[in-house]
């Protein structure tokens, strides 16, 4: 007996170190995992951050049995690579994809060569579905993709058992309506709704997995509210007259953001519309979770891919606002990066508690390791950090060290943002913009400024130091590629 328990040990040892290849004794016991990732959605598109013209009451009423976080931020500015961050736990710098799939293509007059990044998420990245997977879980995957050009690249071969919609493309090819050209989904019916359809779809998954009693994780990432903006005829009748009630005739105010405009107002009755969609969808699905007895142990998360967008060339305005934030999607200031998120843990998060940590998109991987009783990848999920300890409240704000955050977008973006990089430490936050010549340093206090109106760079110049010091050797660290002068 001496001589065995040794060997025993020595076995569940060798298996907490290879999570992968384990399932849990009782999966029973394990939690389940609703992951809804908006398109595009802005940090103050729904109501409980601040919208007074969109309205999401069902995920309103999320944020008041979960927790709401006010500081949540996308690891870029732009899709592809935030989904990246999300499904690897590692900074999309680490992975090599800077930019949006397959991105822009090199402009002969612009100033700087953006650097070459990958198309793809590369093959040997363990993601938070393999995972979940090897531990037990069914994975359902439907919606956006845009992490692989080709057919290898998608989720049915990253950890996905079912894959609904995800592939090559970024934006609803053919539209929200059917008939769609996506060959991962084929219309039902003329006319459906891509998000409605999304929706049933789950639906239907999550009512066949009910006998199953296995545990799952459902990624439901929505097109919605990505361009072109398709009113949700259902709803937007609603907002149209609205709008006509608030502001009658008047013209929608803008912003000069360096030589771009930024929309000053959230009025766009068709945007709201989308969005509207976006809520009666969620609704649905939380509304199936009680039905079928699931929602006492099941996860839900929600969260957008970026800020929204706001700011075009030009005279051009964005569909949407993200005030009181500065810019949106695709630029660094606030309203790029920081985004509505809101997390409901049953018996664990206290009903309507709000959390102004900051986190970030990498994050969500080692926490739902932690929440399902599995170990940790710290060699996958190297740049995210569990949030658990301020889900459970077992850590108070100010001894949560998540650490400095960093982005870096060395690509010029069709919303006008030039080539740079951020930093945020506590409530300073530096954004370094690239030229061929010298460099551009801002510098923000963002308790004060959340808007981002005040550059302290001048008056600052030991702040500055430090910050842009850290953002370089963070920079260097993981490898990151800068642009370089084109050769005229």
């Amino acid at each position: 007996m001496q001589r065995f328990f040794p060997v025993v040990l020595f076995l569940l040892l060798l298996l907490n170190a290879a999570p992968t290849s384990a399932a849990p004794a009782d999966e029973t016991a394990k939690p389940n995992f609703i992951f809804f990732l908006v398109d595009d959605l802005g940090w103050s598109d729904i109501s409980c951050f601040g919208s007074k013209f969109n309205e999401t009451p069902n995920i309103d009423a999320l944020a008041k049995r979960g927790m709401r976080f006010t500081d949540a931020y996308t690891a870029a500015s732009i899709c592809s690579p935030t989904r990246a961050s999300i499904v690897t736990g590692k900074h999309p710098v680490r992975v090599n994809i800077t930019d949006w799939i397959p991105g822009r293509k090199p402009s002969k007059s612009a100033p700087l060569l953006a650097p070459e990044d990958q198309h793809h998420l590369g093959l040997e990245e363990v993601t938070i579905a393999d995972a979940l997977r090897a531990g037990g879980y069914g994975t359902f995957f439907a919606g956006k993709w845009h992490l692989g050009e080709t057919e290898k690249y998608w989720p049915e071969h990253r950890g996905f058992d079912i894959n609904i919609g995800g592939w090559s493309v970024g934006s609803p090819r053919g539209g929200y309506y059917a008939p769609y050209t996506n060959p991962r989904l084929k219309a039902k019916e003329k006319g459906e709704y891509l998000t409605e359809r999304l929706t049933d779809e789950t639906i239907n998954y999550l009512k066949k997995n009910a006998g199953s009693k296995k545990p799952f994780l459902v990624y439901l990432a929505y097109y919605n509210v990505h361009t072109p903006i398709q009113p949700y005829k259902k709803k937007v009748e609603h907002f149209k007259e609205k709008k006509a009630k608030l502001y009658g005739k008047s013209s929608t105010p803008s912003k000069k953001e360096r030589t771009n405009s930024t929309r000053m107002r959230q009025d766009n009755a068709e945007l709201a519309s989308m969005v509207a969609a976006v809520d009666v969808s969620v609704g649905r699905v939380l509304a199936t979770l009680k039905e079928l007895k699931l929602d006492d142990n099941t996860v839900v998360v929600f969260f957008s891919d970026n800020g929204g967008l706001s700011t075009l060339t030009g005279n051009r305005v964005g569909p949407t606002s993200n005030l009181p934030l500065r810019a949106g999607k695709g630029w660094l200031y606030e309203g790029g990066i920081r985004v509505p998120m809101i997390i409901s843990v049953p018996g664990m998060t206290k009903p309507g508690s709000v959390c102004d940590e900051p986190v970030l998109s990498t994050d969500f991987y080692p926490t739902f390791l932690e929440l399902a009783g599995m170990p940790a990848q710290p060699k996958q999920h190297c740049d995210g950090v569990s949030l658990v300890p301020l889900l459970d409240g077992s850590k108070k704000a100010d001894e949560f060290d998540r650490g400095v955050l960093c982005w870096h977008y060395p690509h010029y973006h069709g919303s006008g943002w030039e080539p740079g990089a951020a930093i945020r430490s506590g409530d300073w936050k530096l954004i370094e913009i690239y030229h061929a010549d010298k460099n551009e340093i801002e510098l923000y206090n963002l308790k004060e400024d959340i808007g981002e109106k005040k550059d302290l760079a001048k008056l600052e110049p030991k702040k500055c130091k430090e910050l842009l010091e850290a953002l370089h050797k963070w920079q260097k660290e993981l490898g990151a590629k800068l642009p370089v002068p084109q050769k005229k």
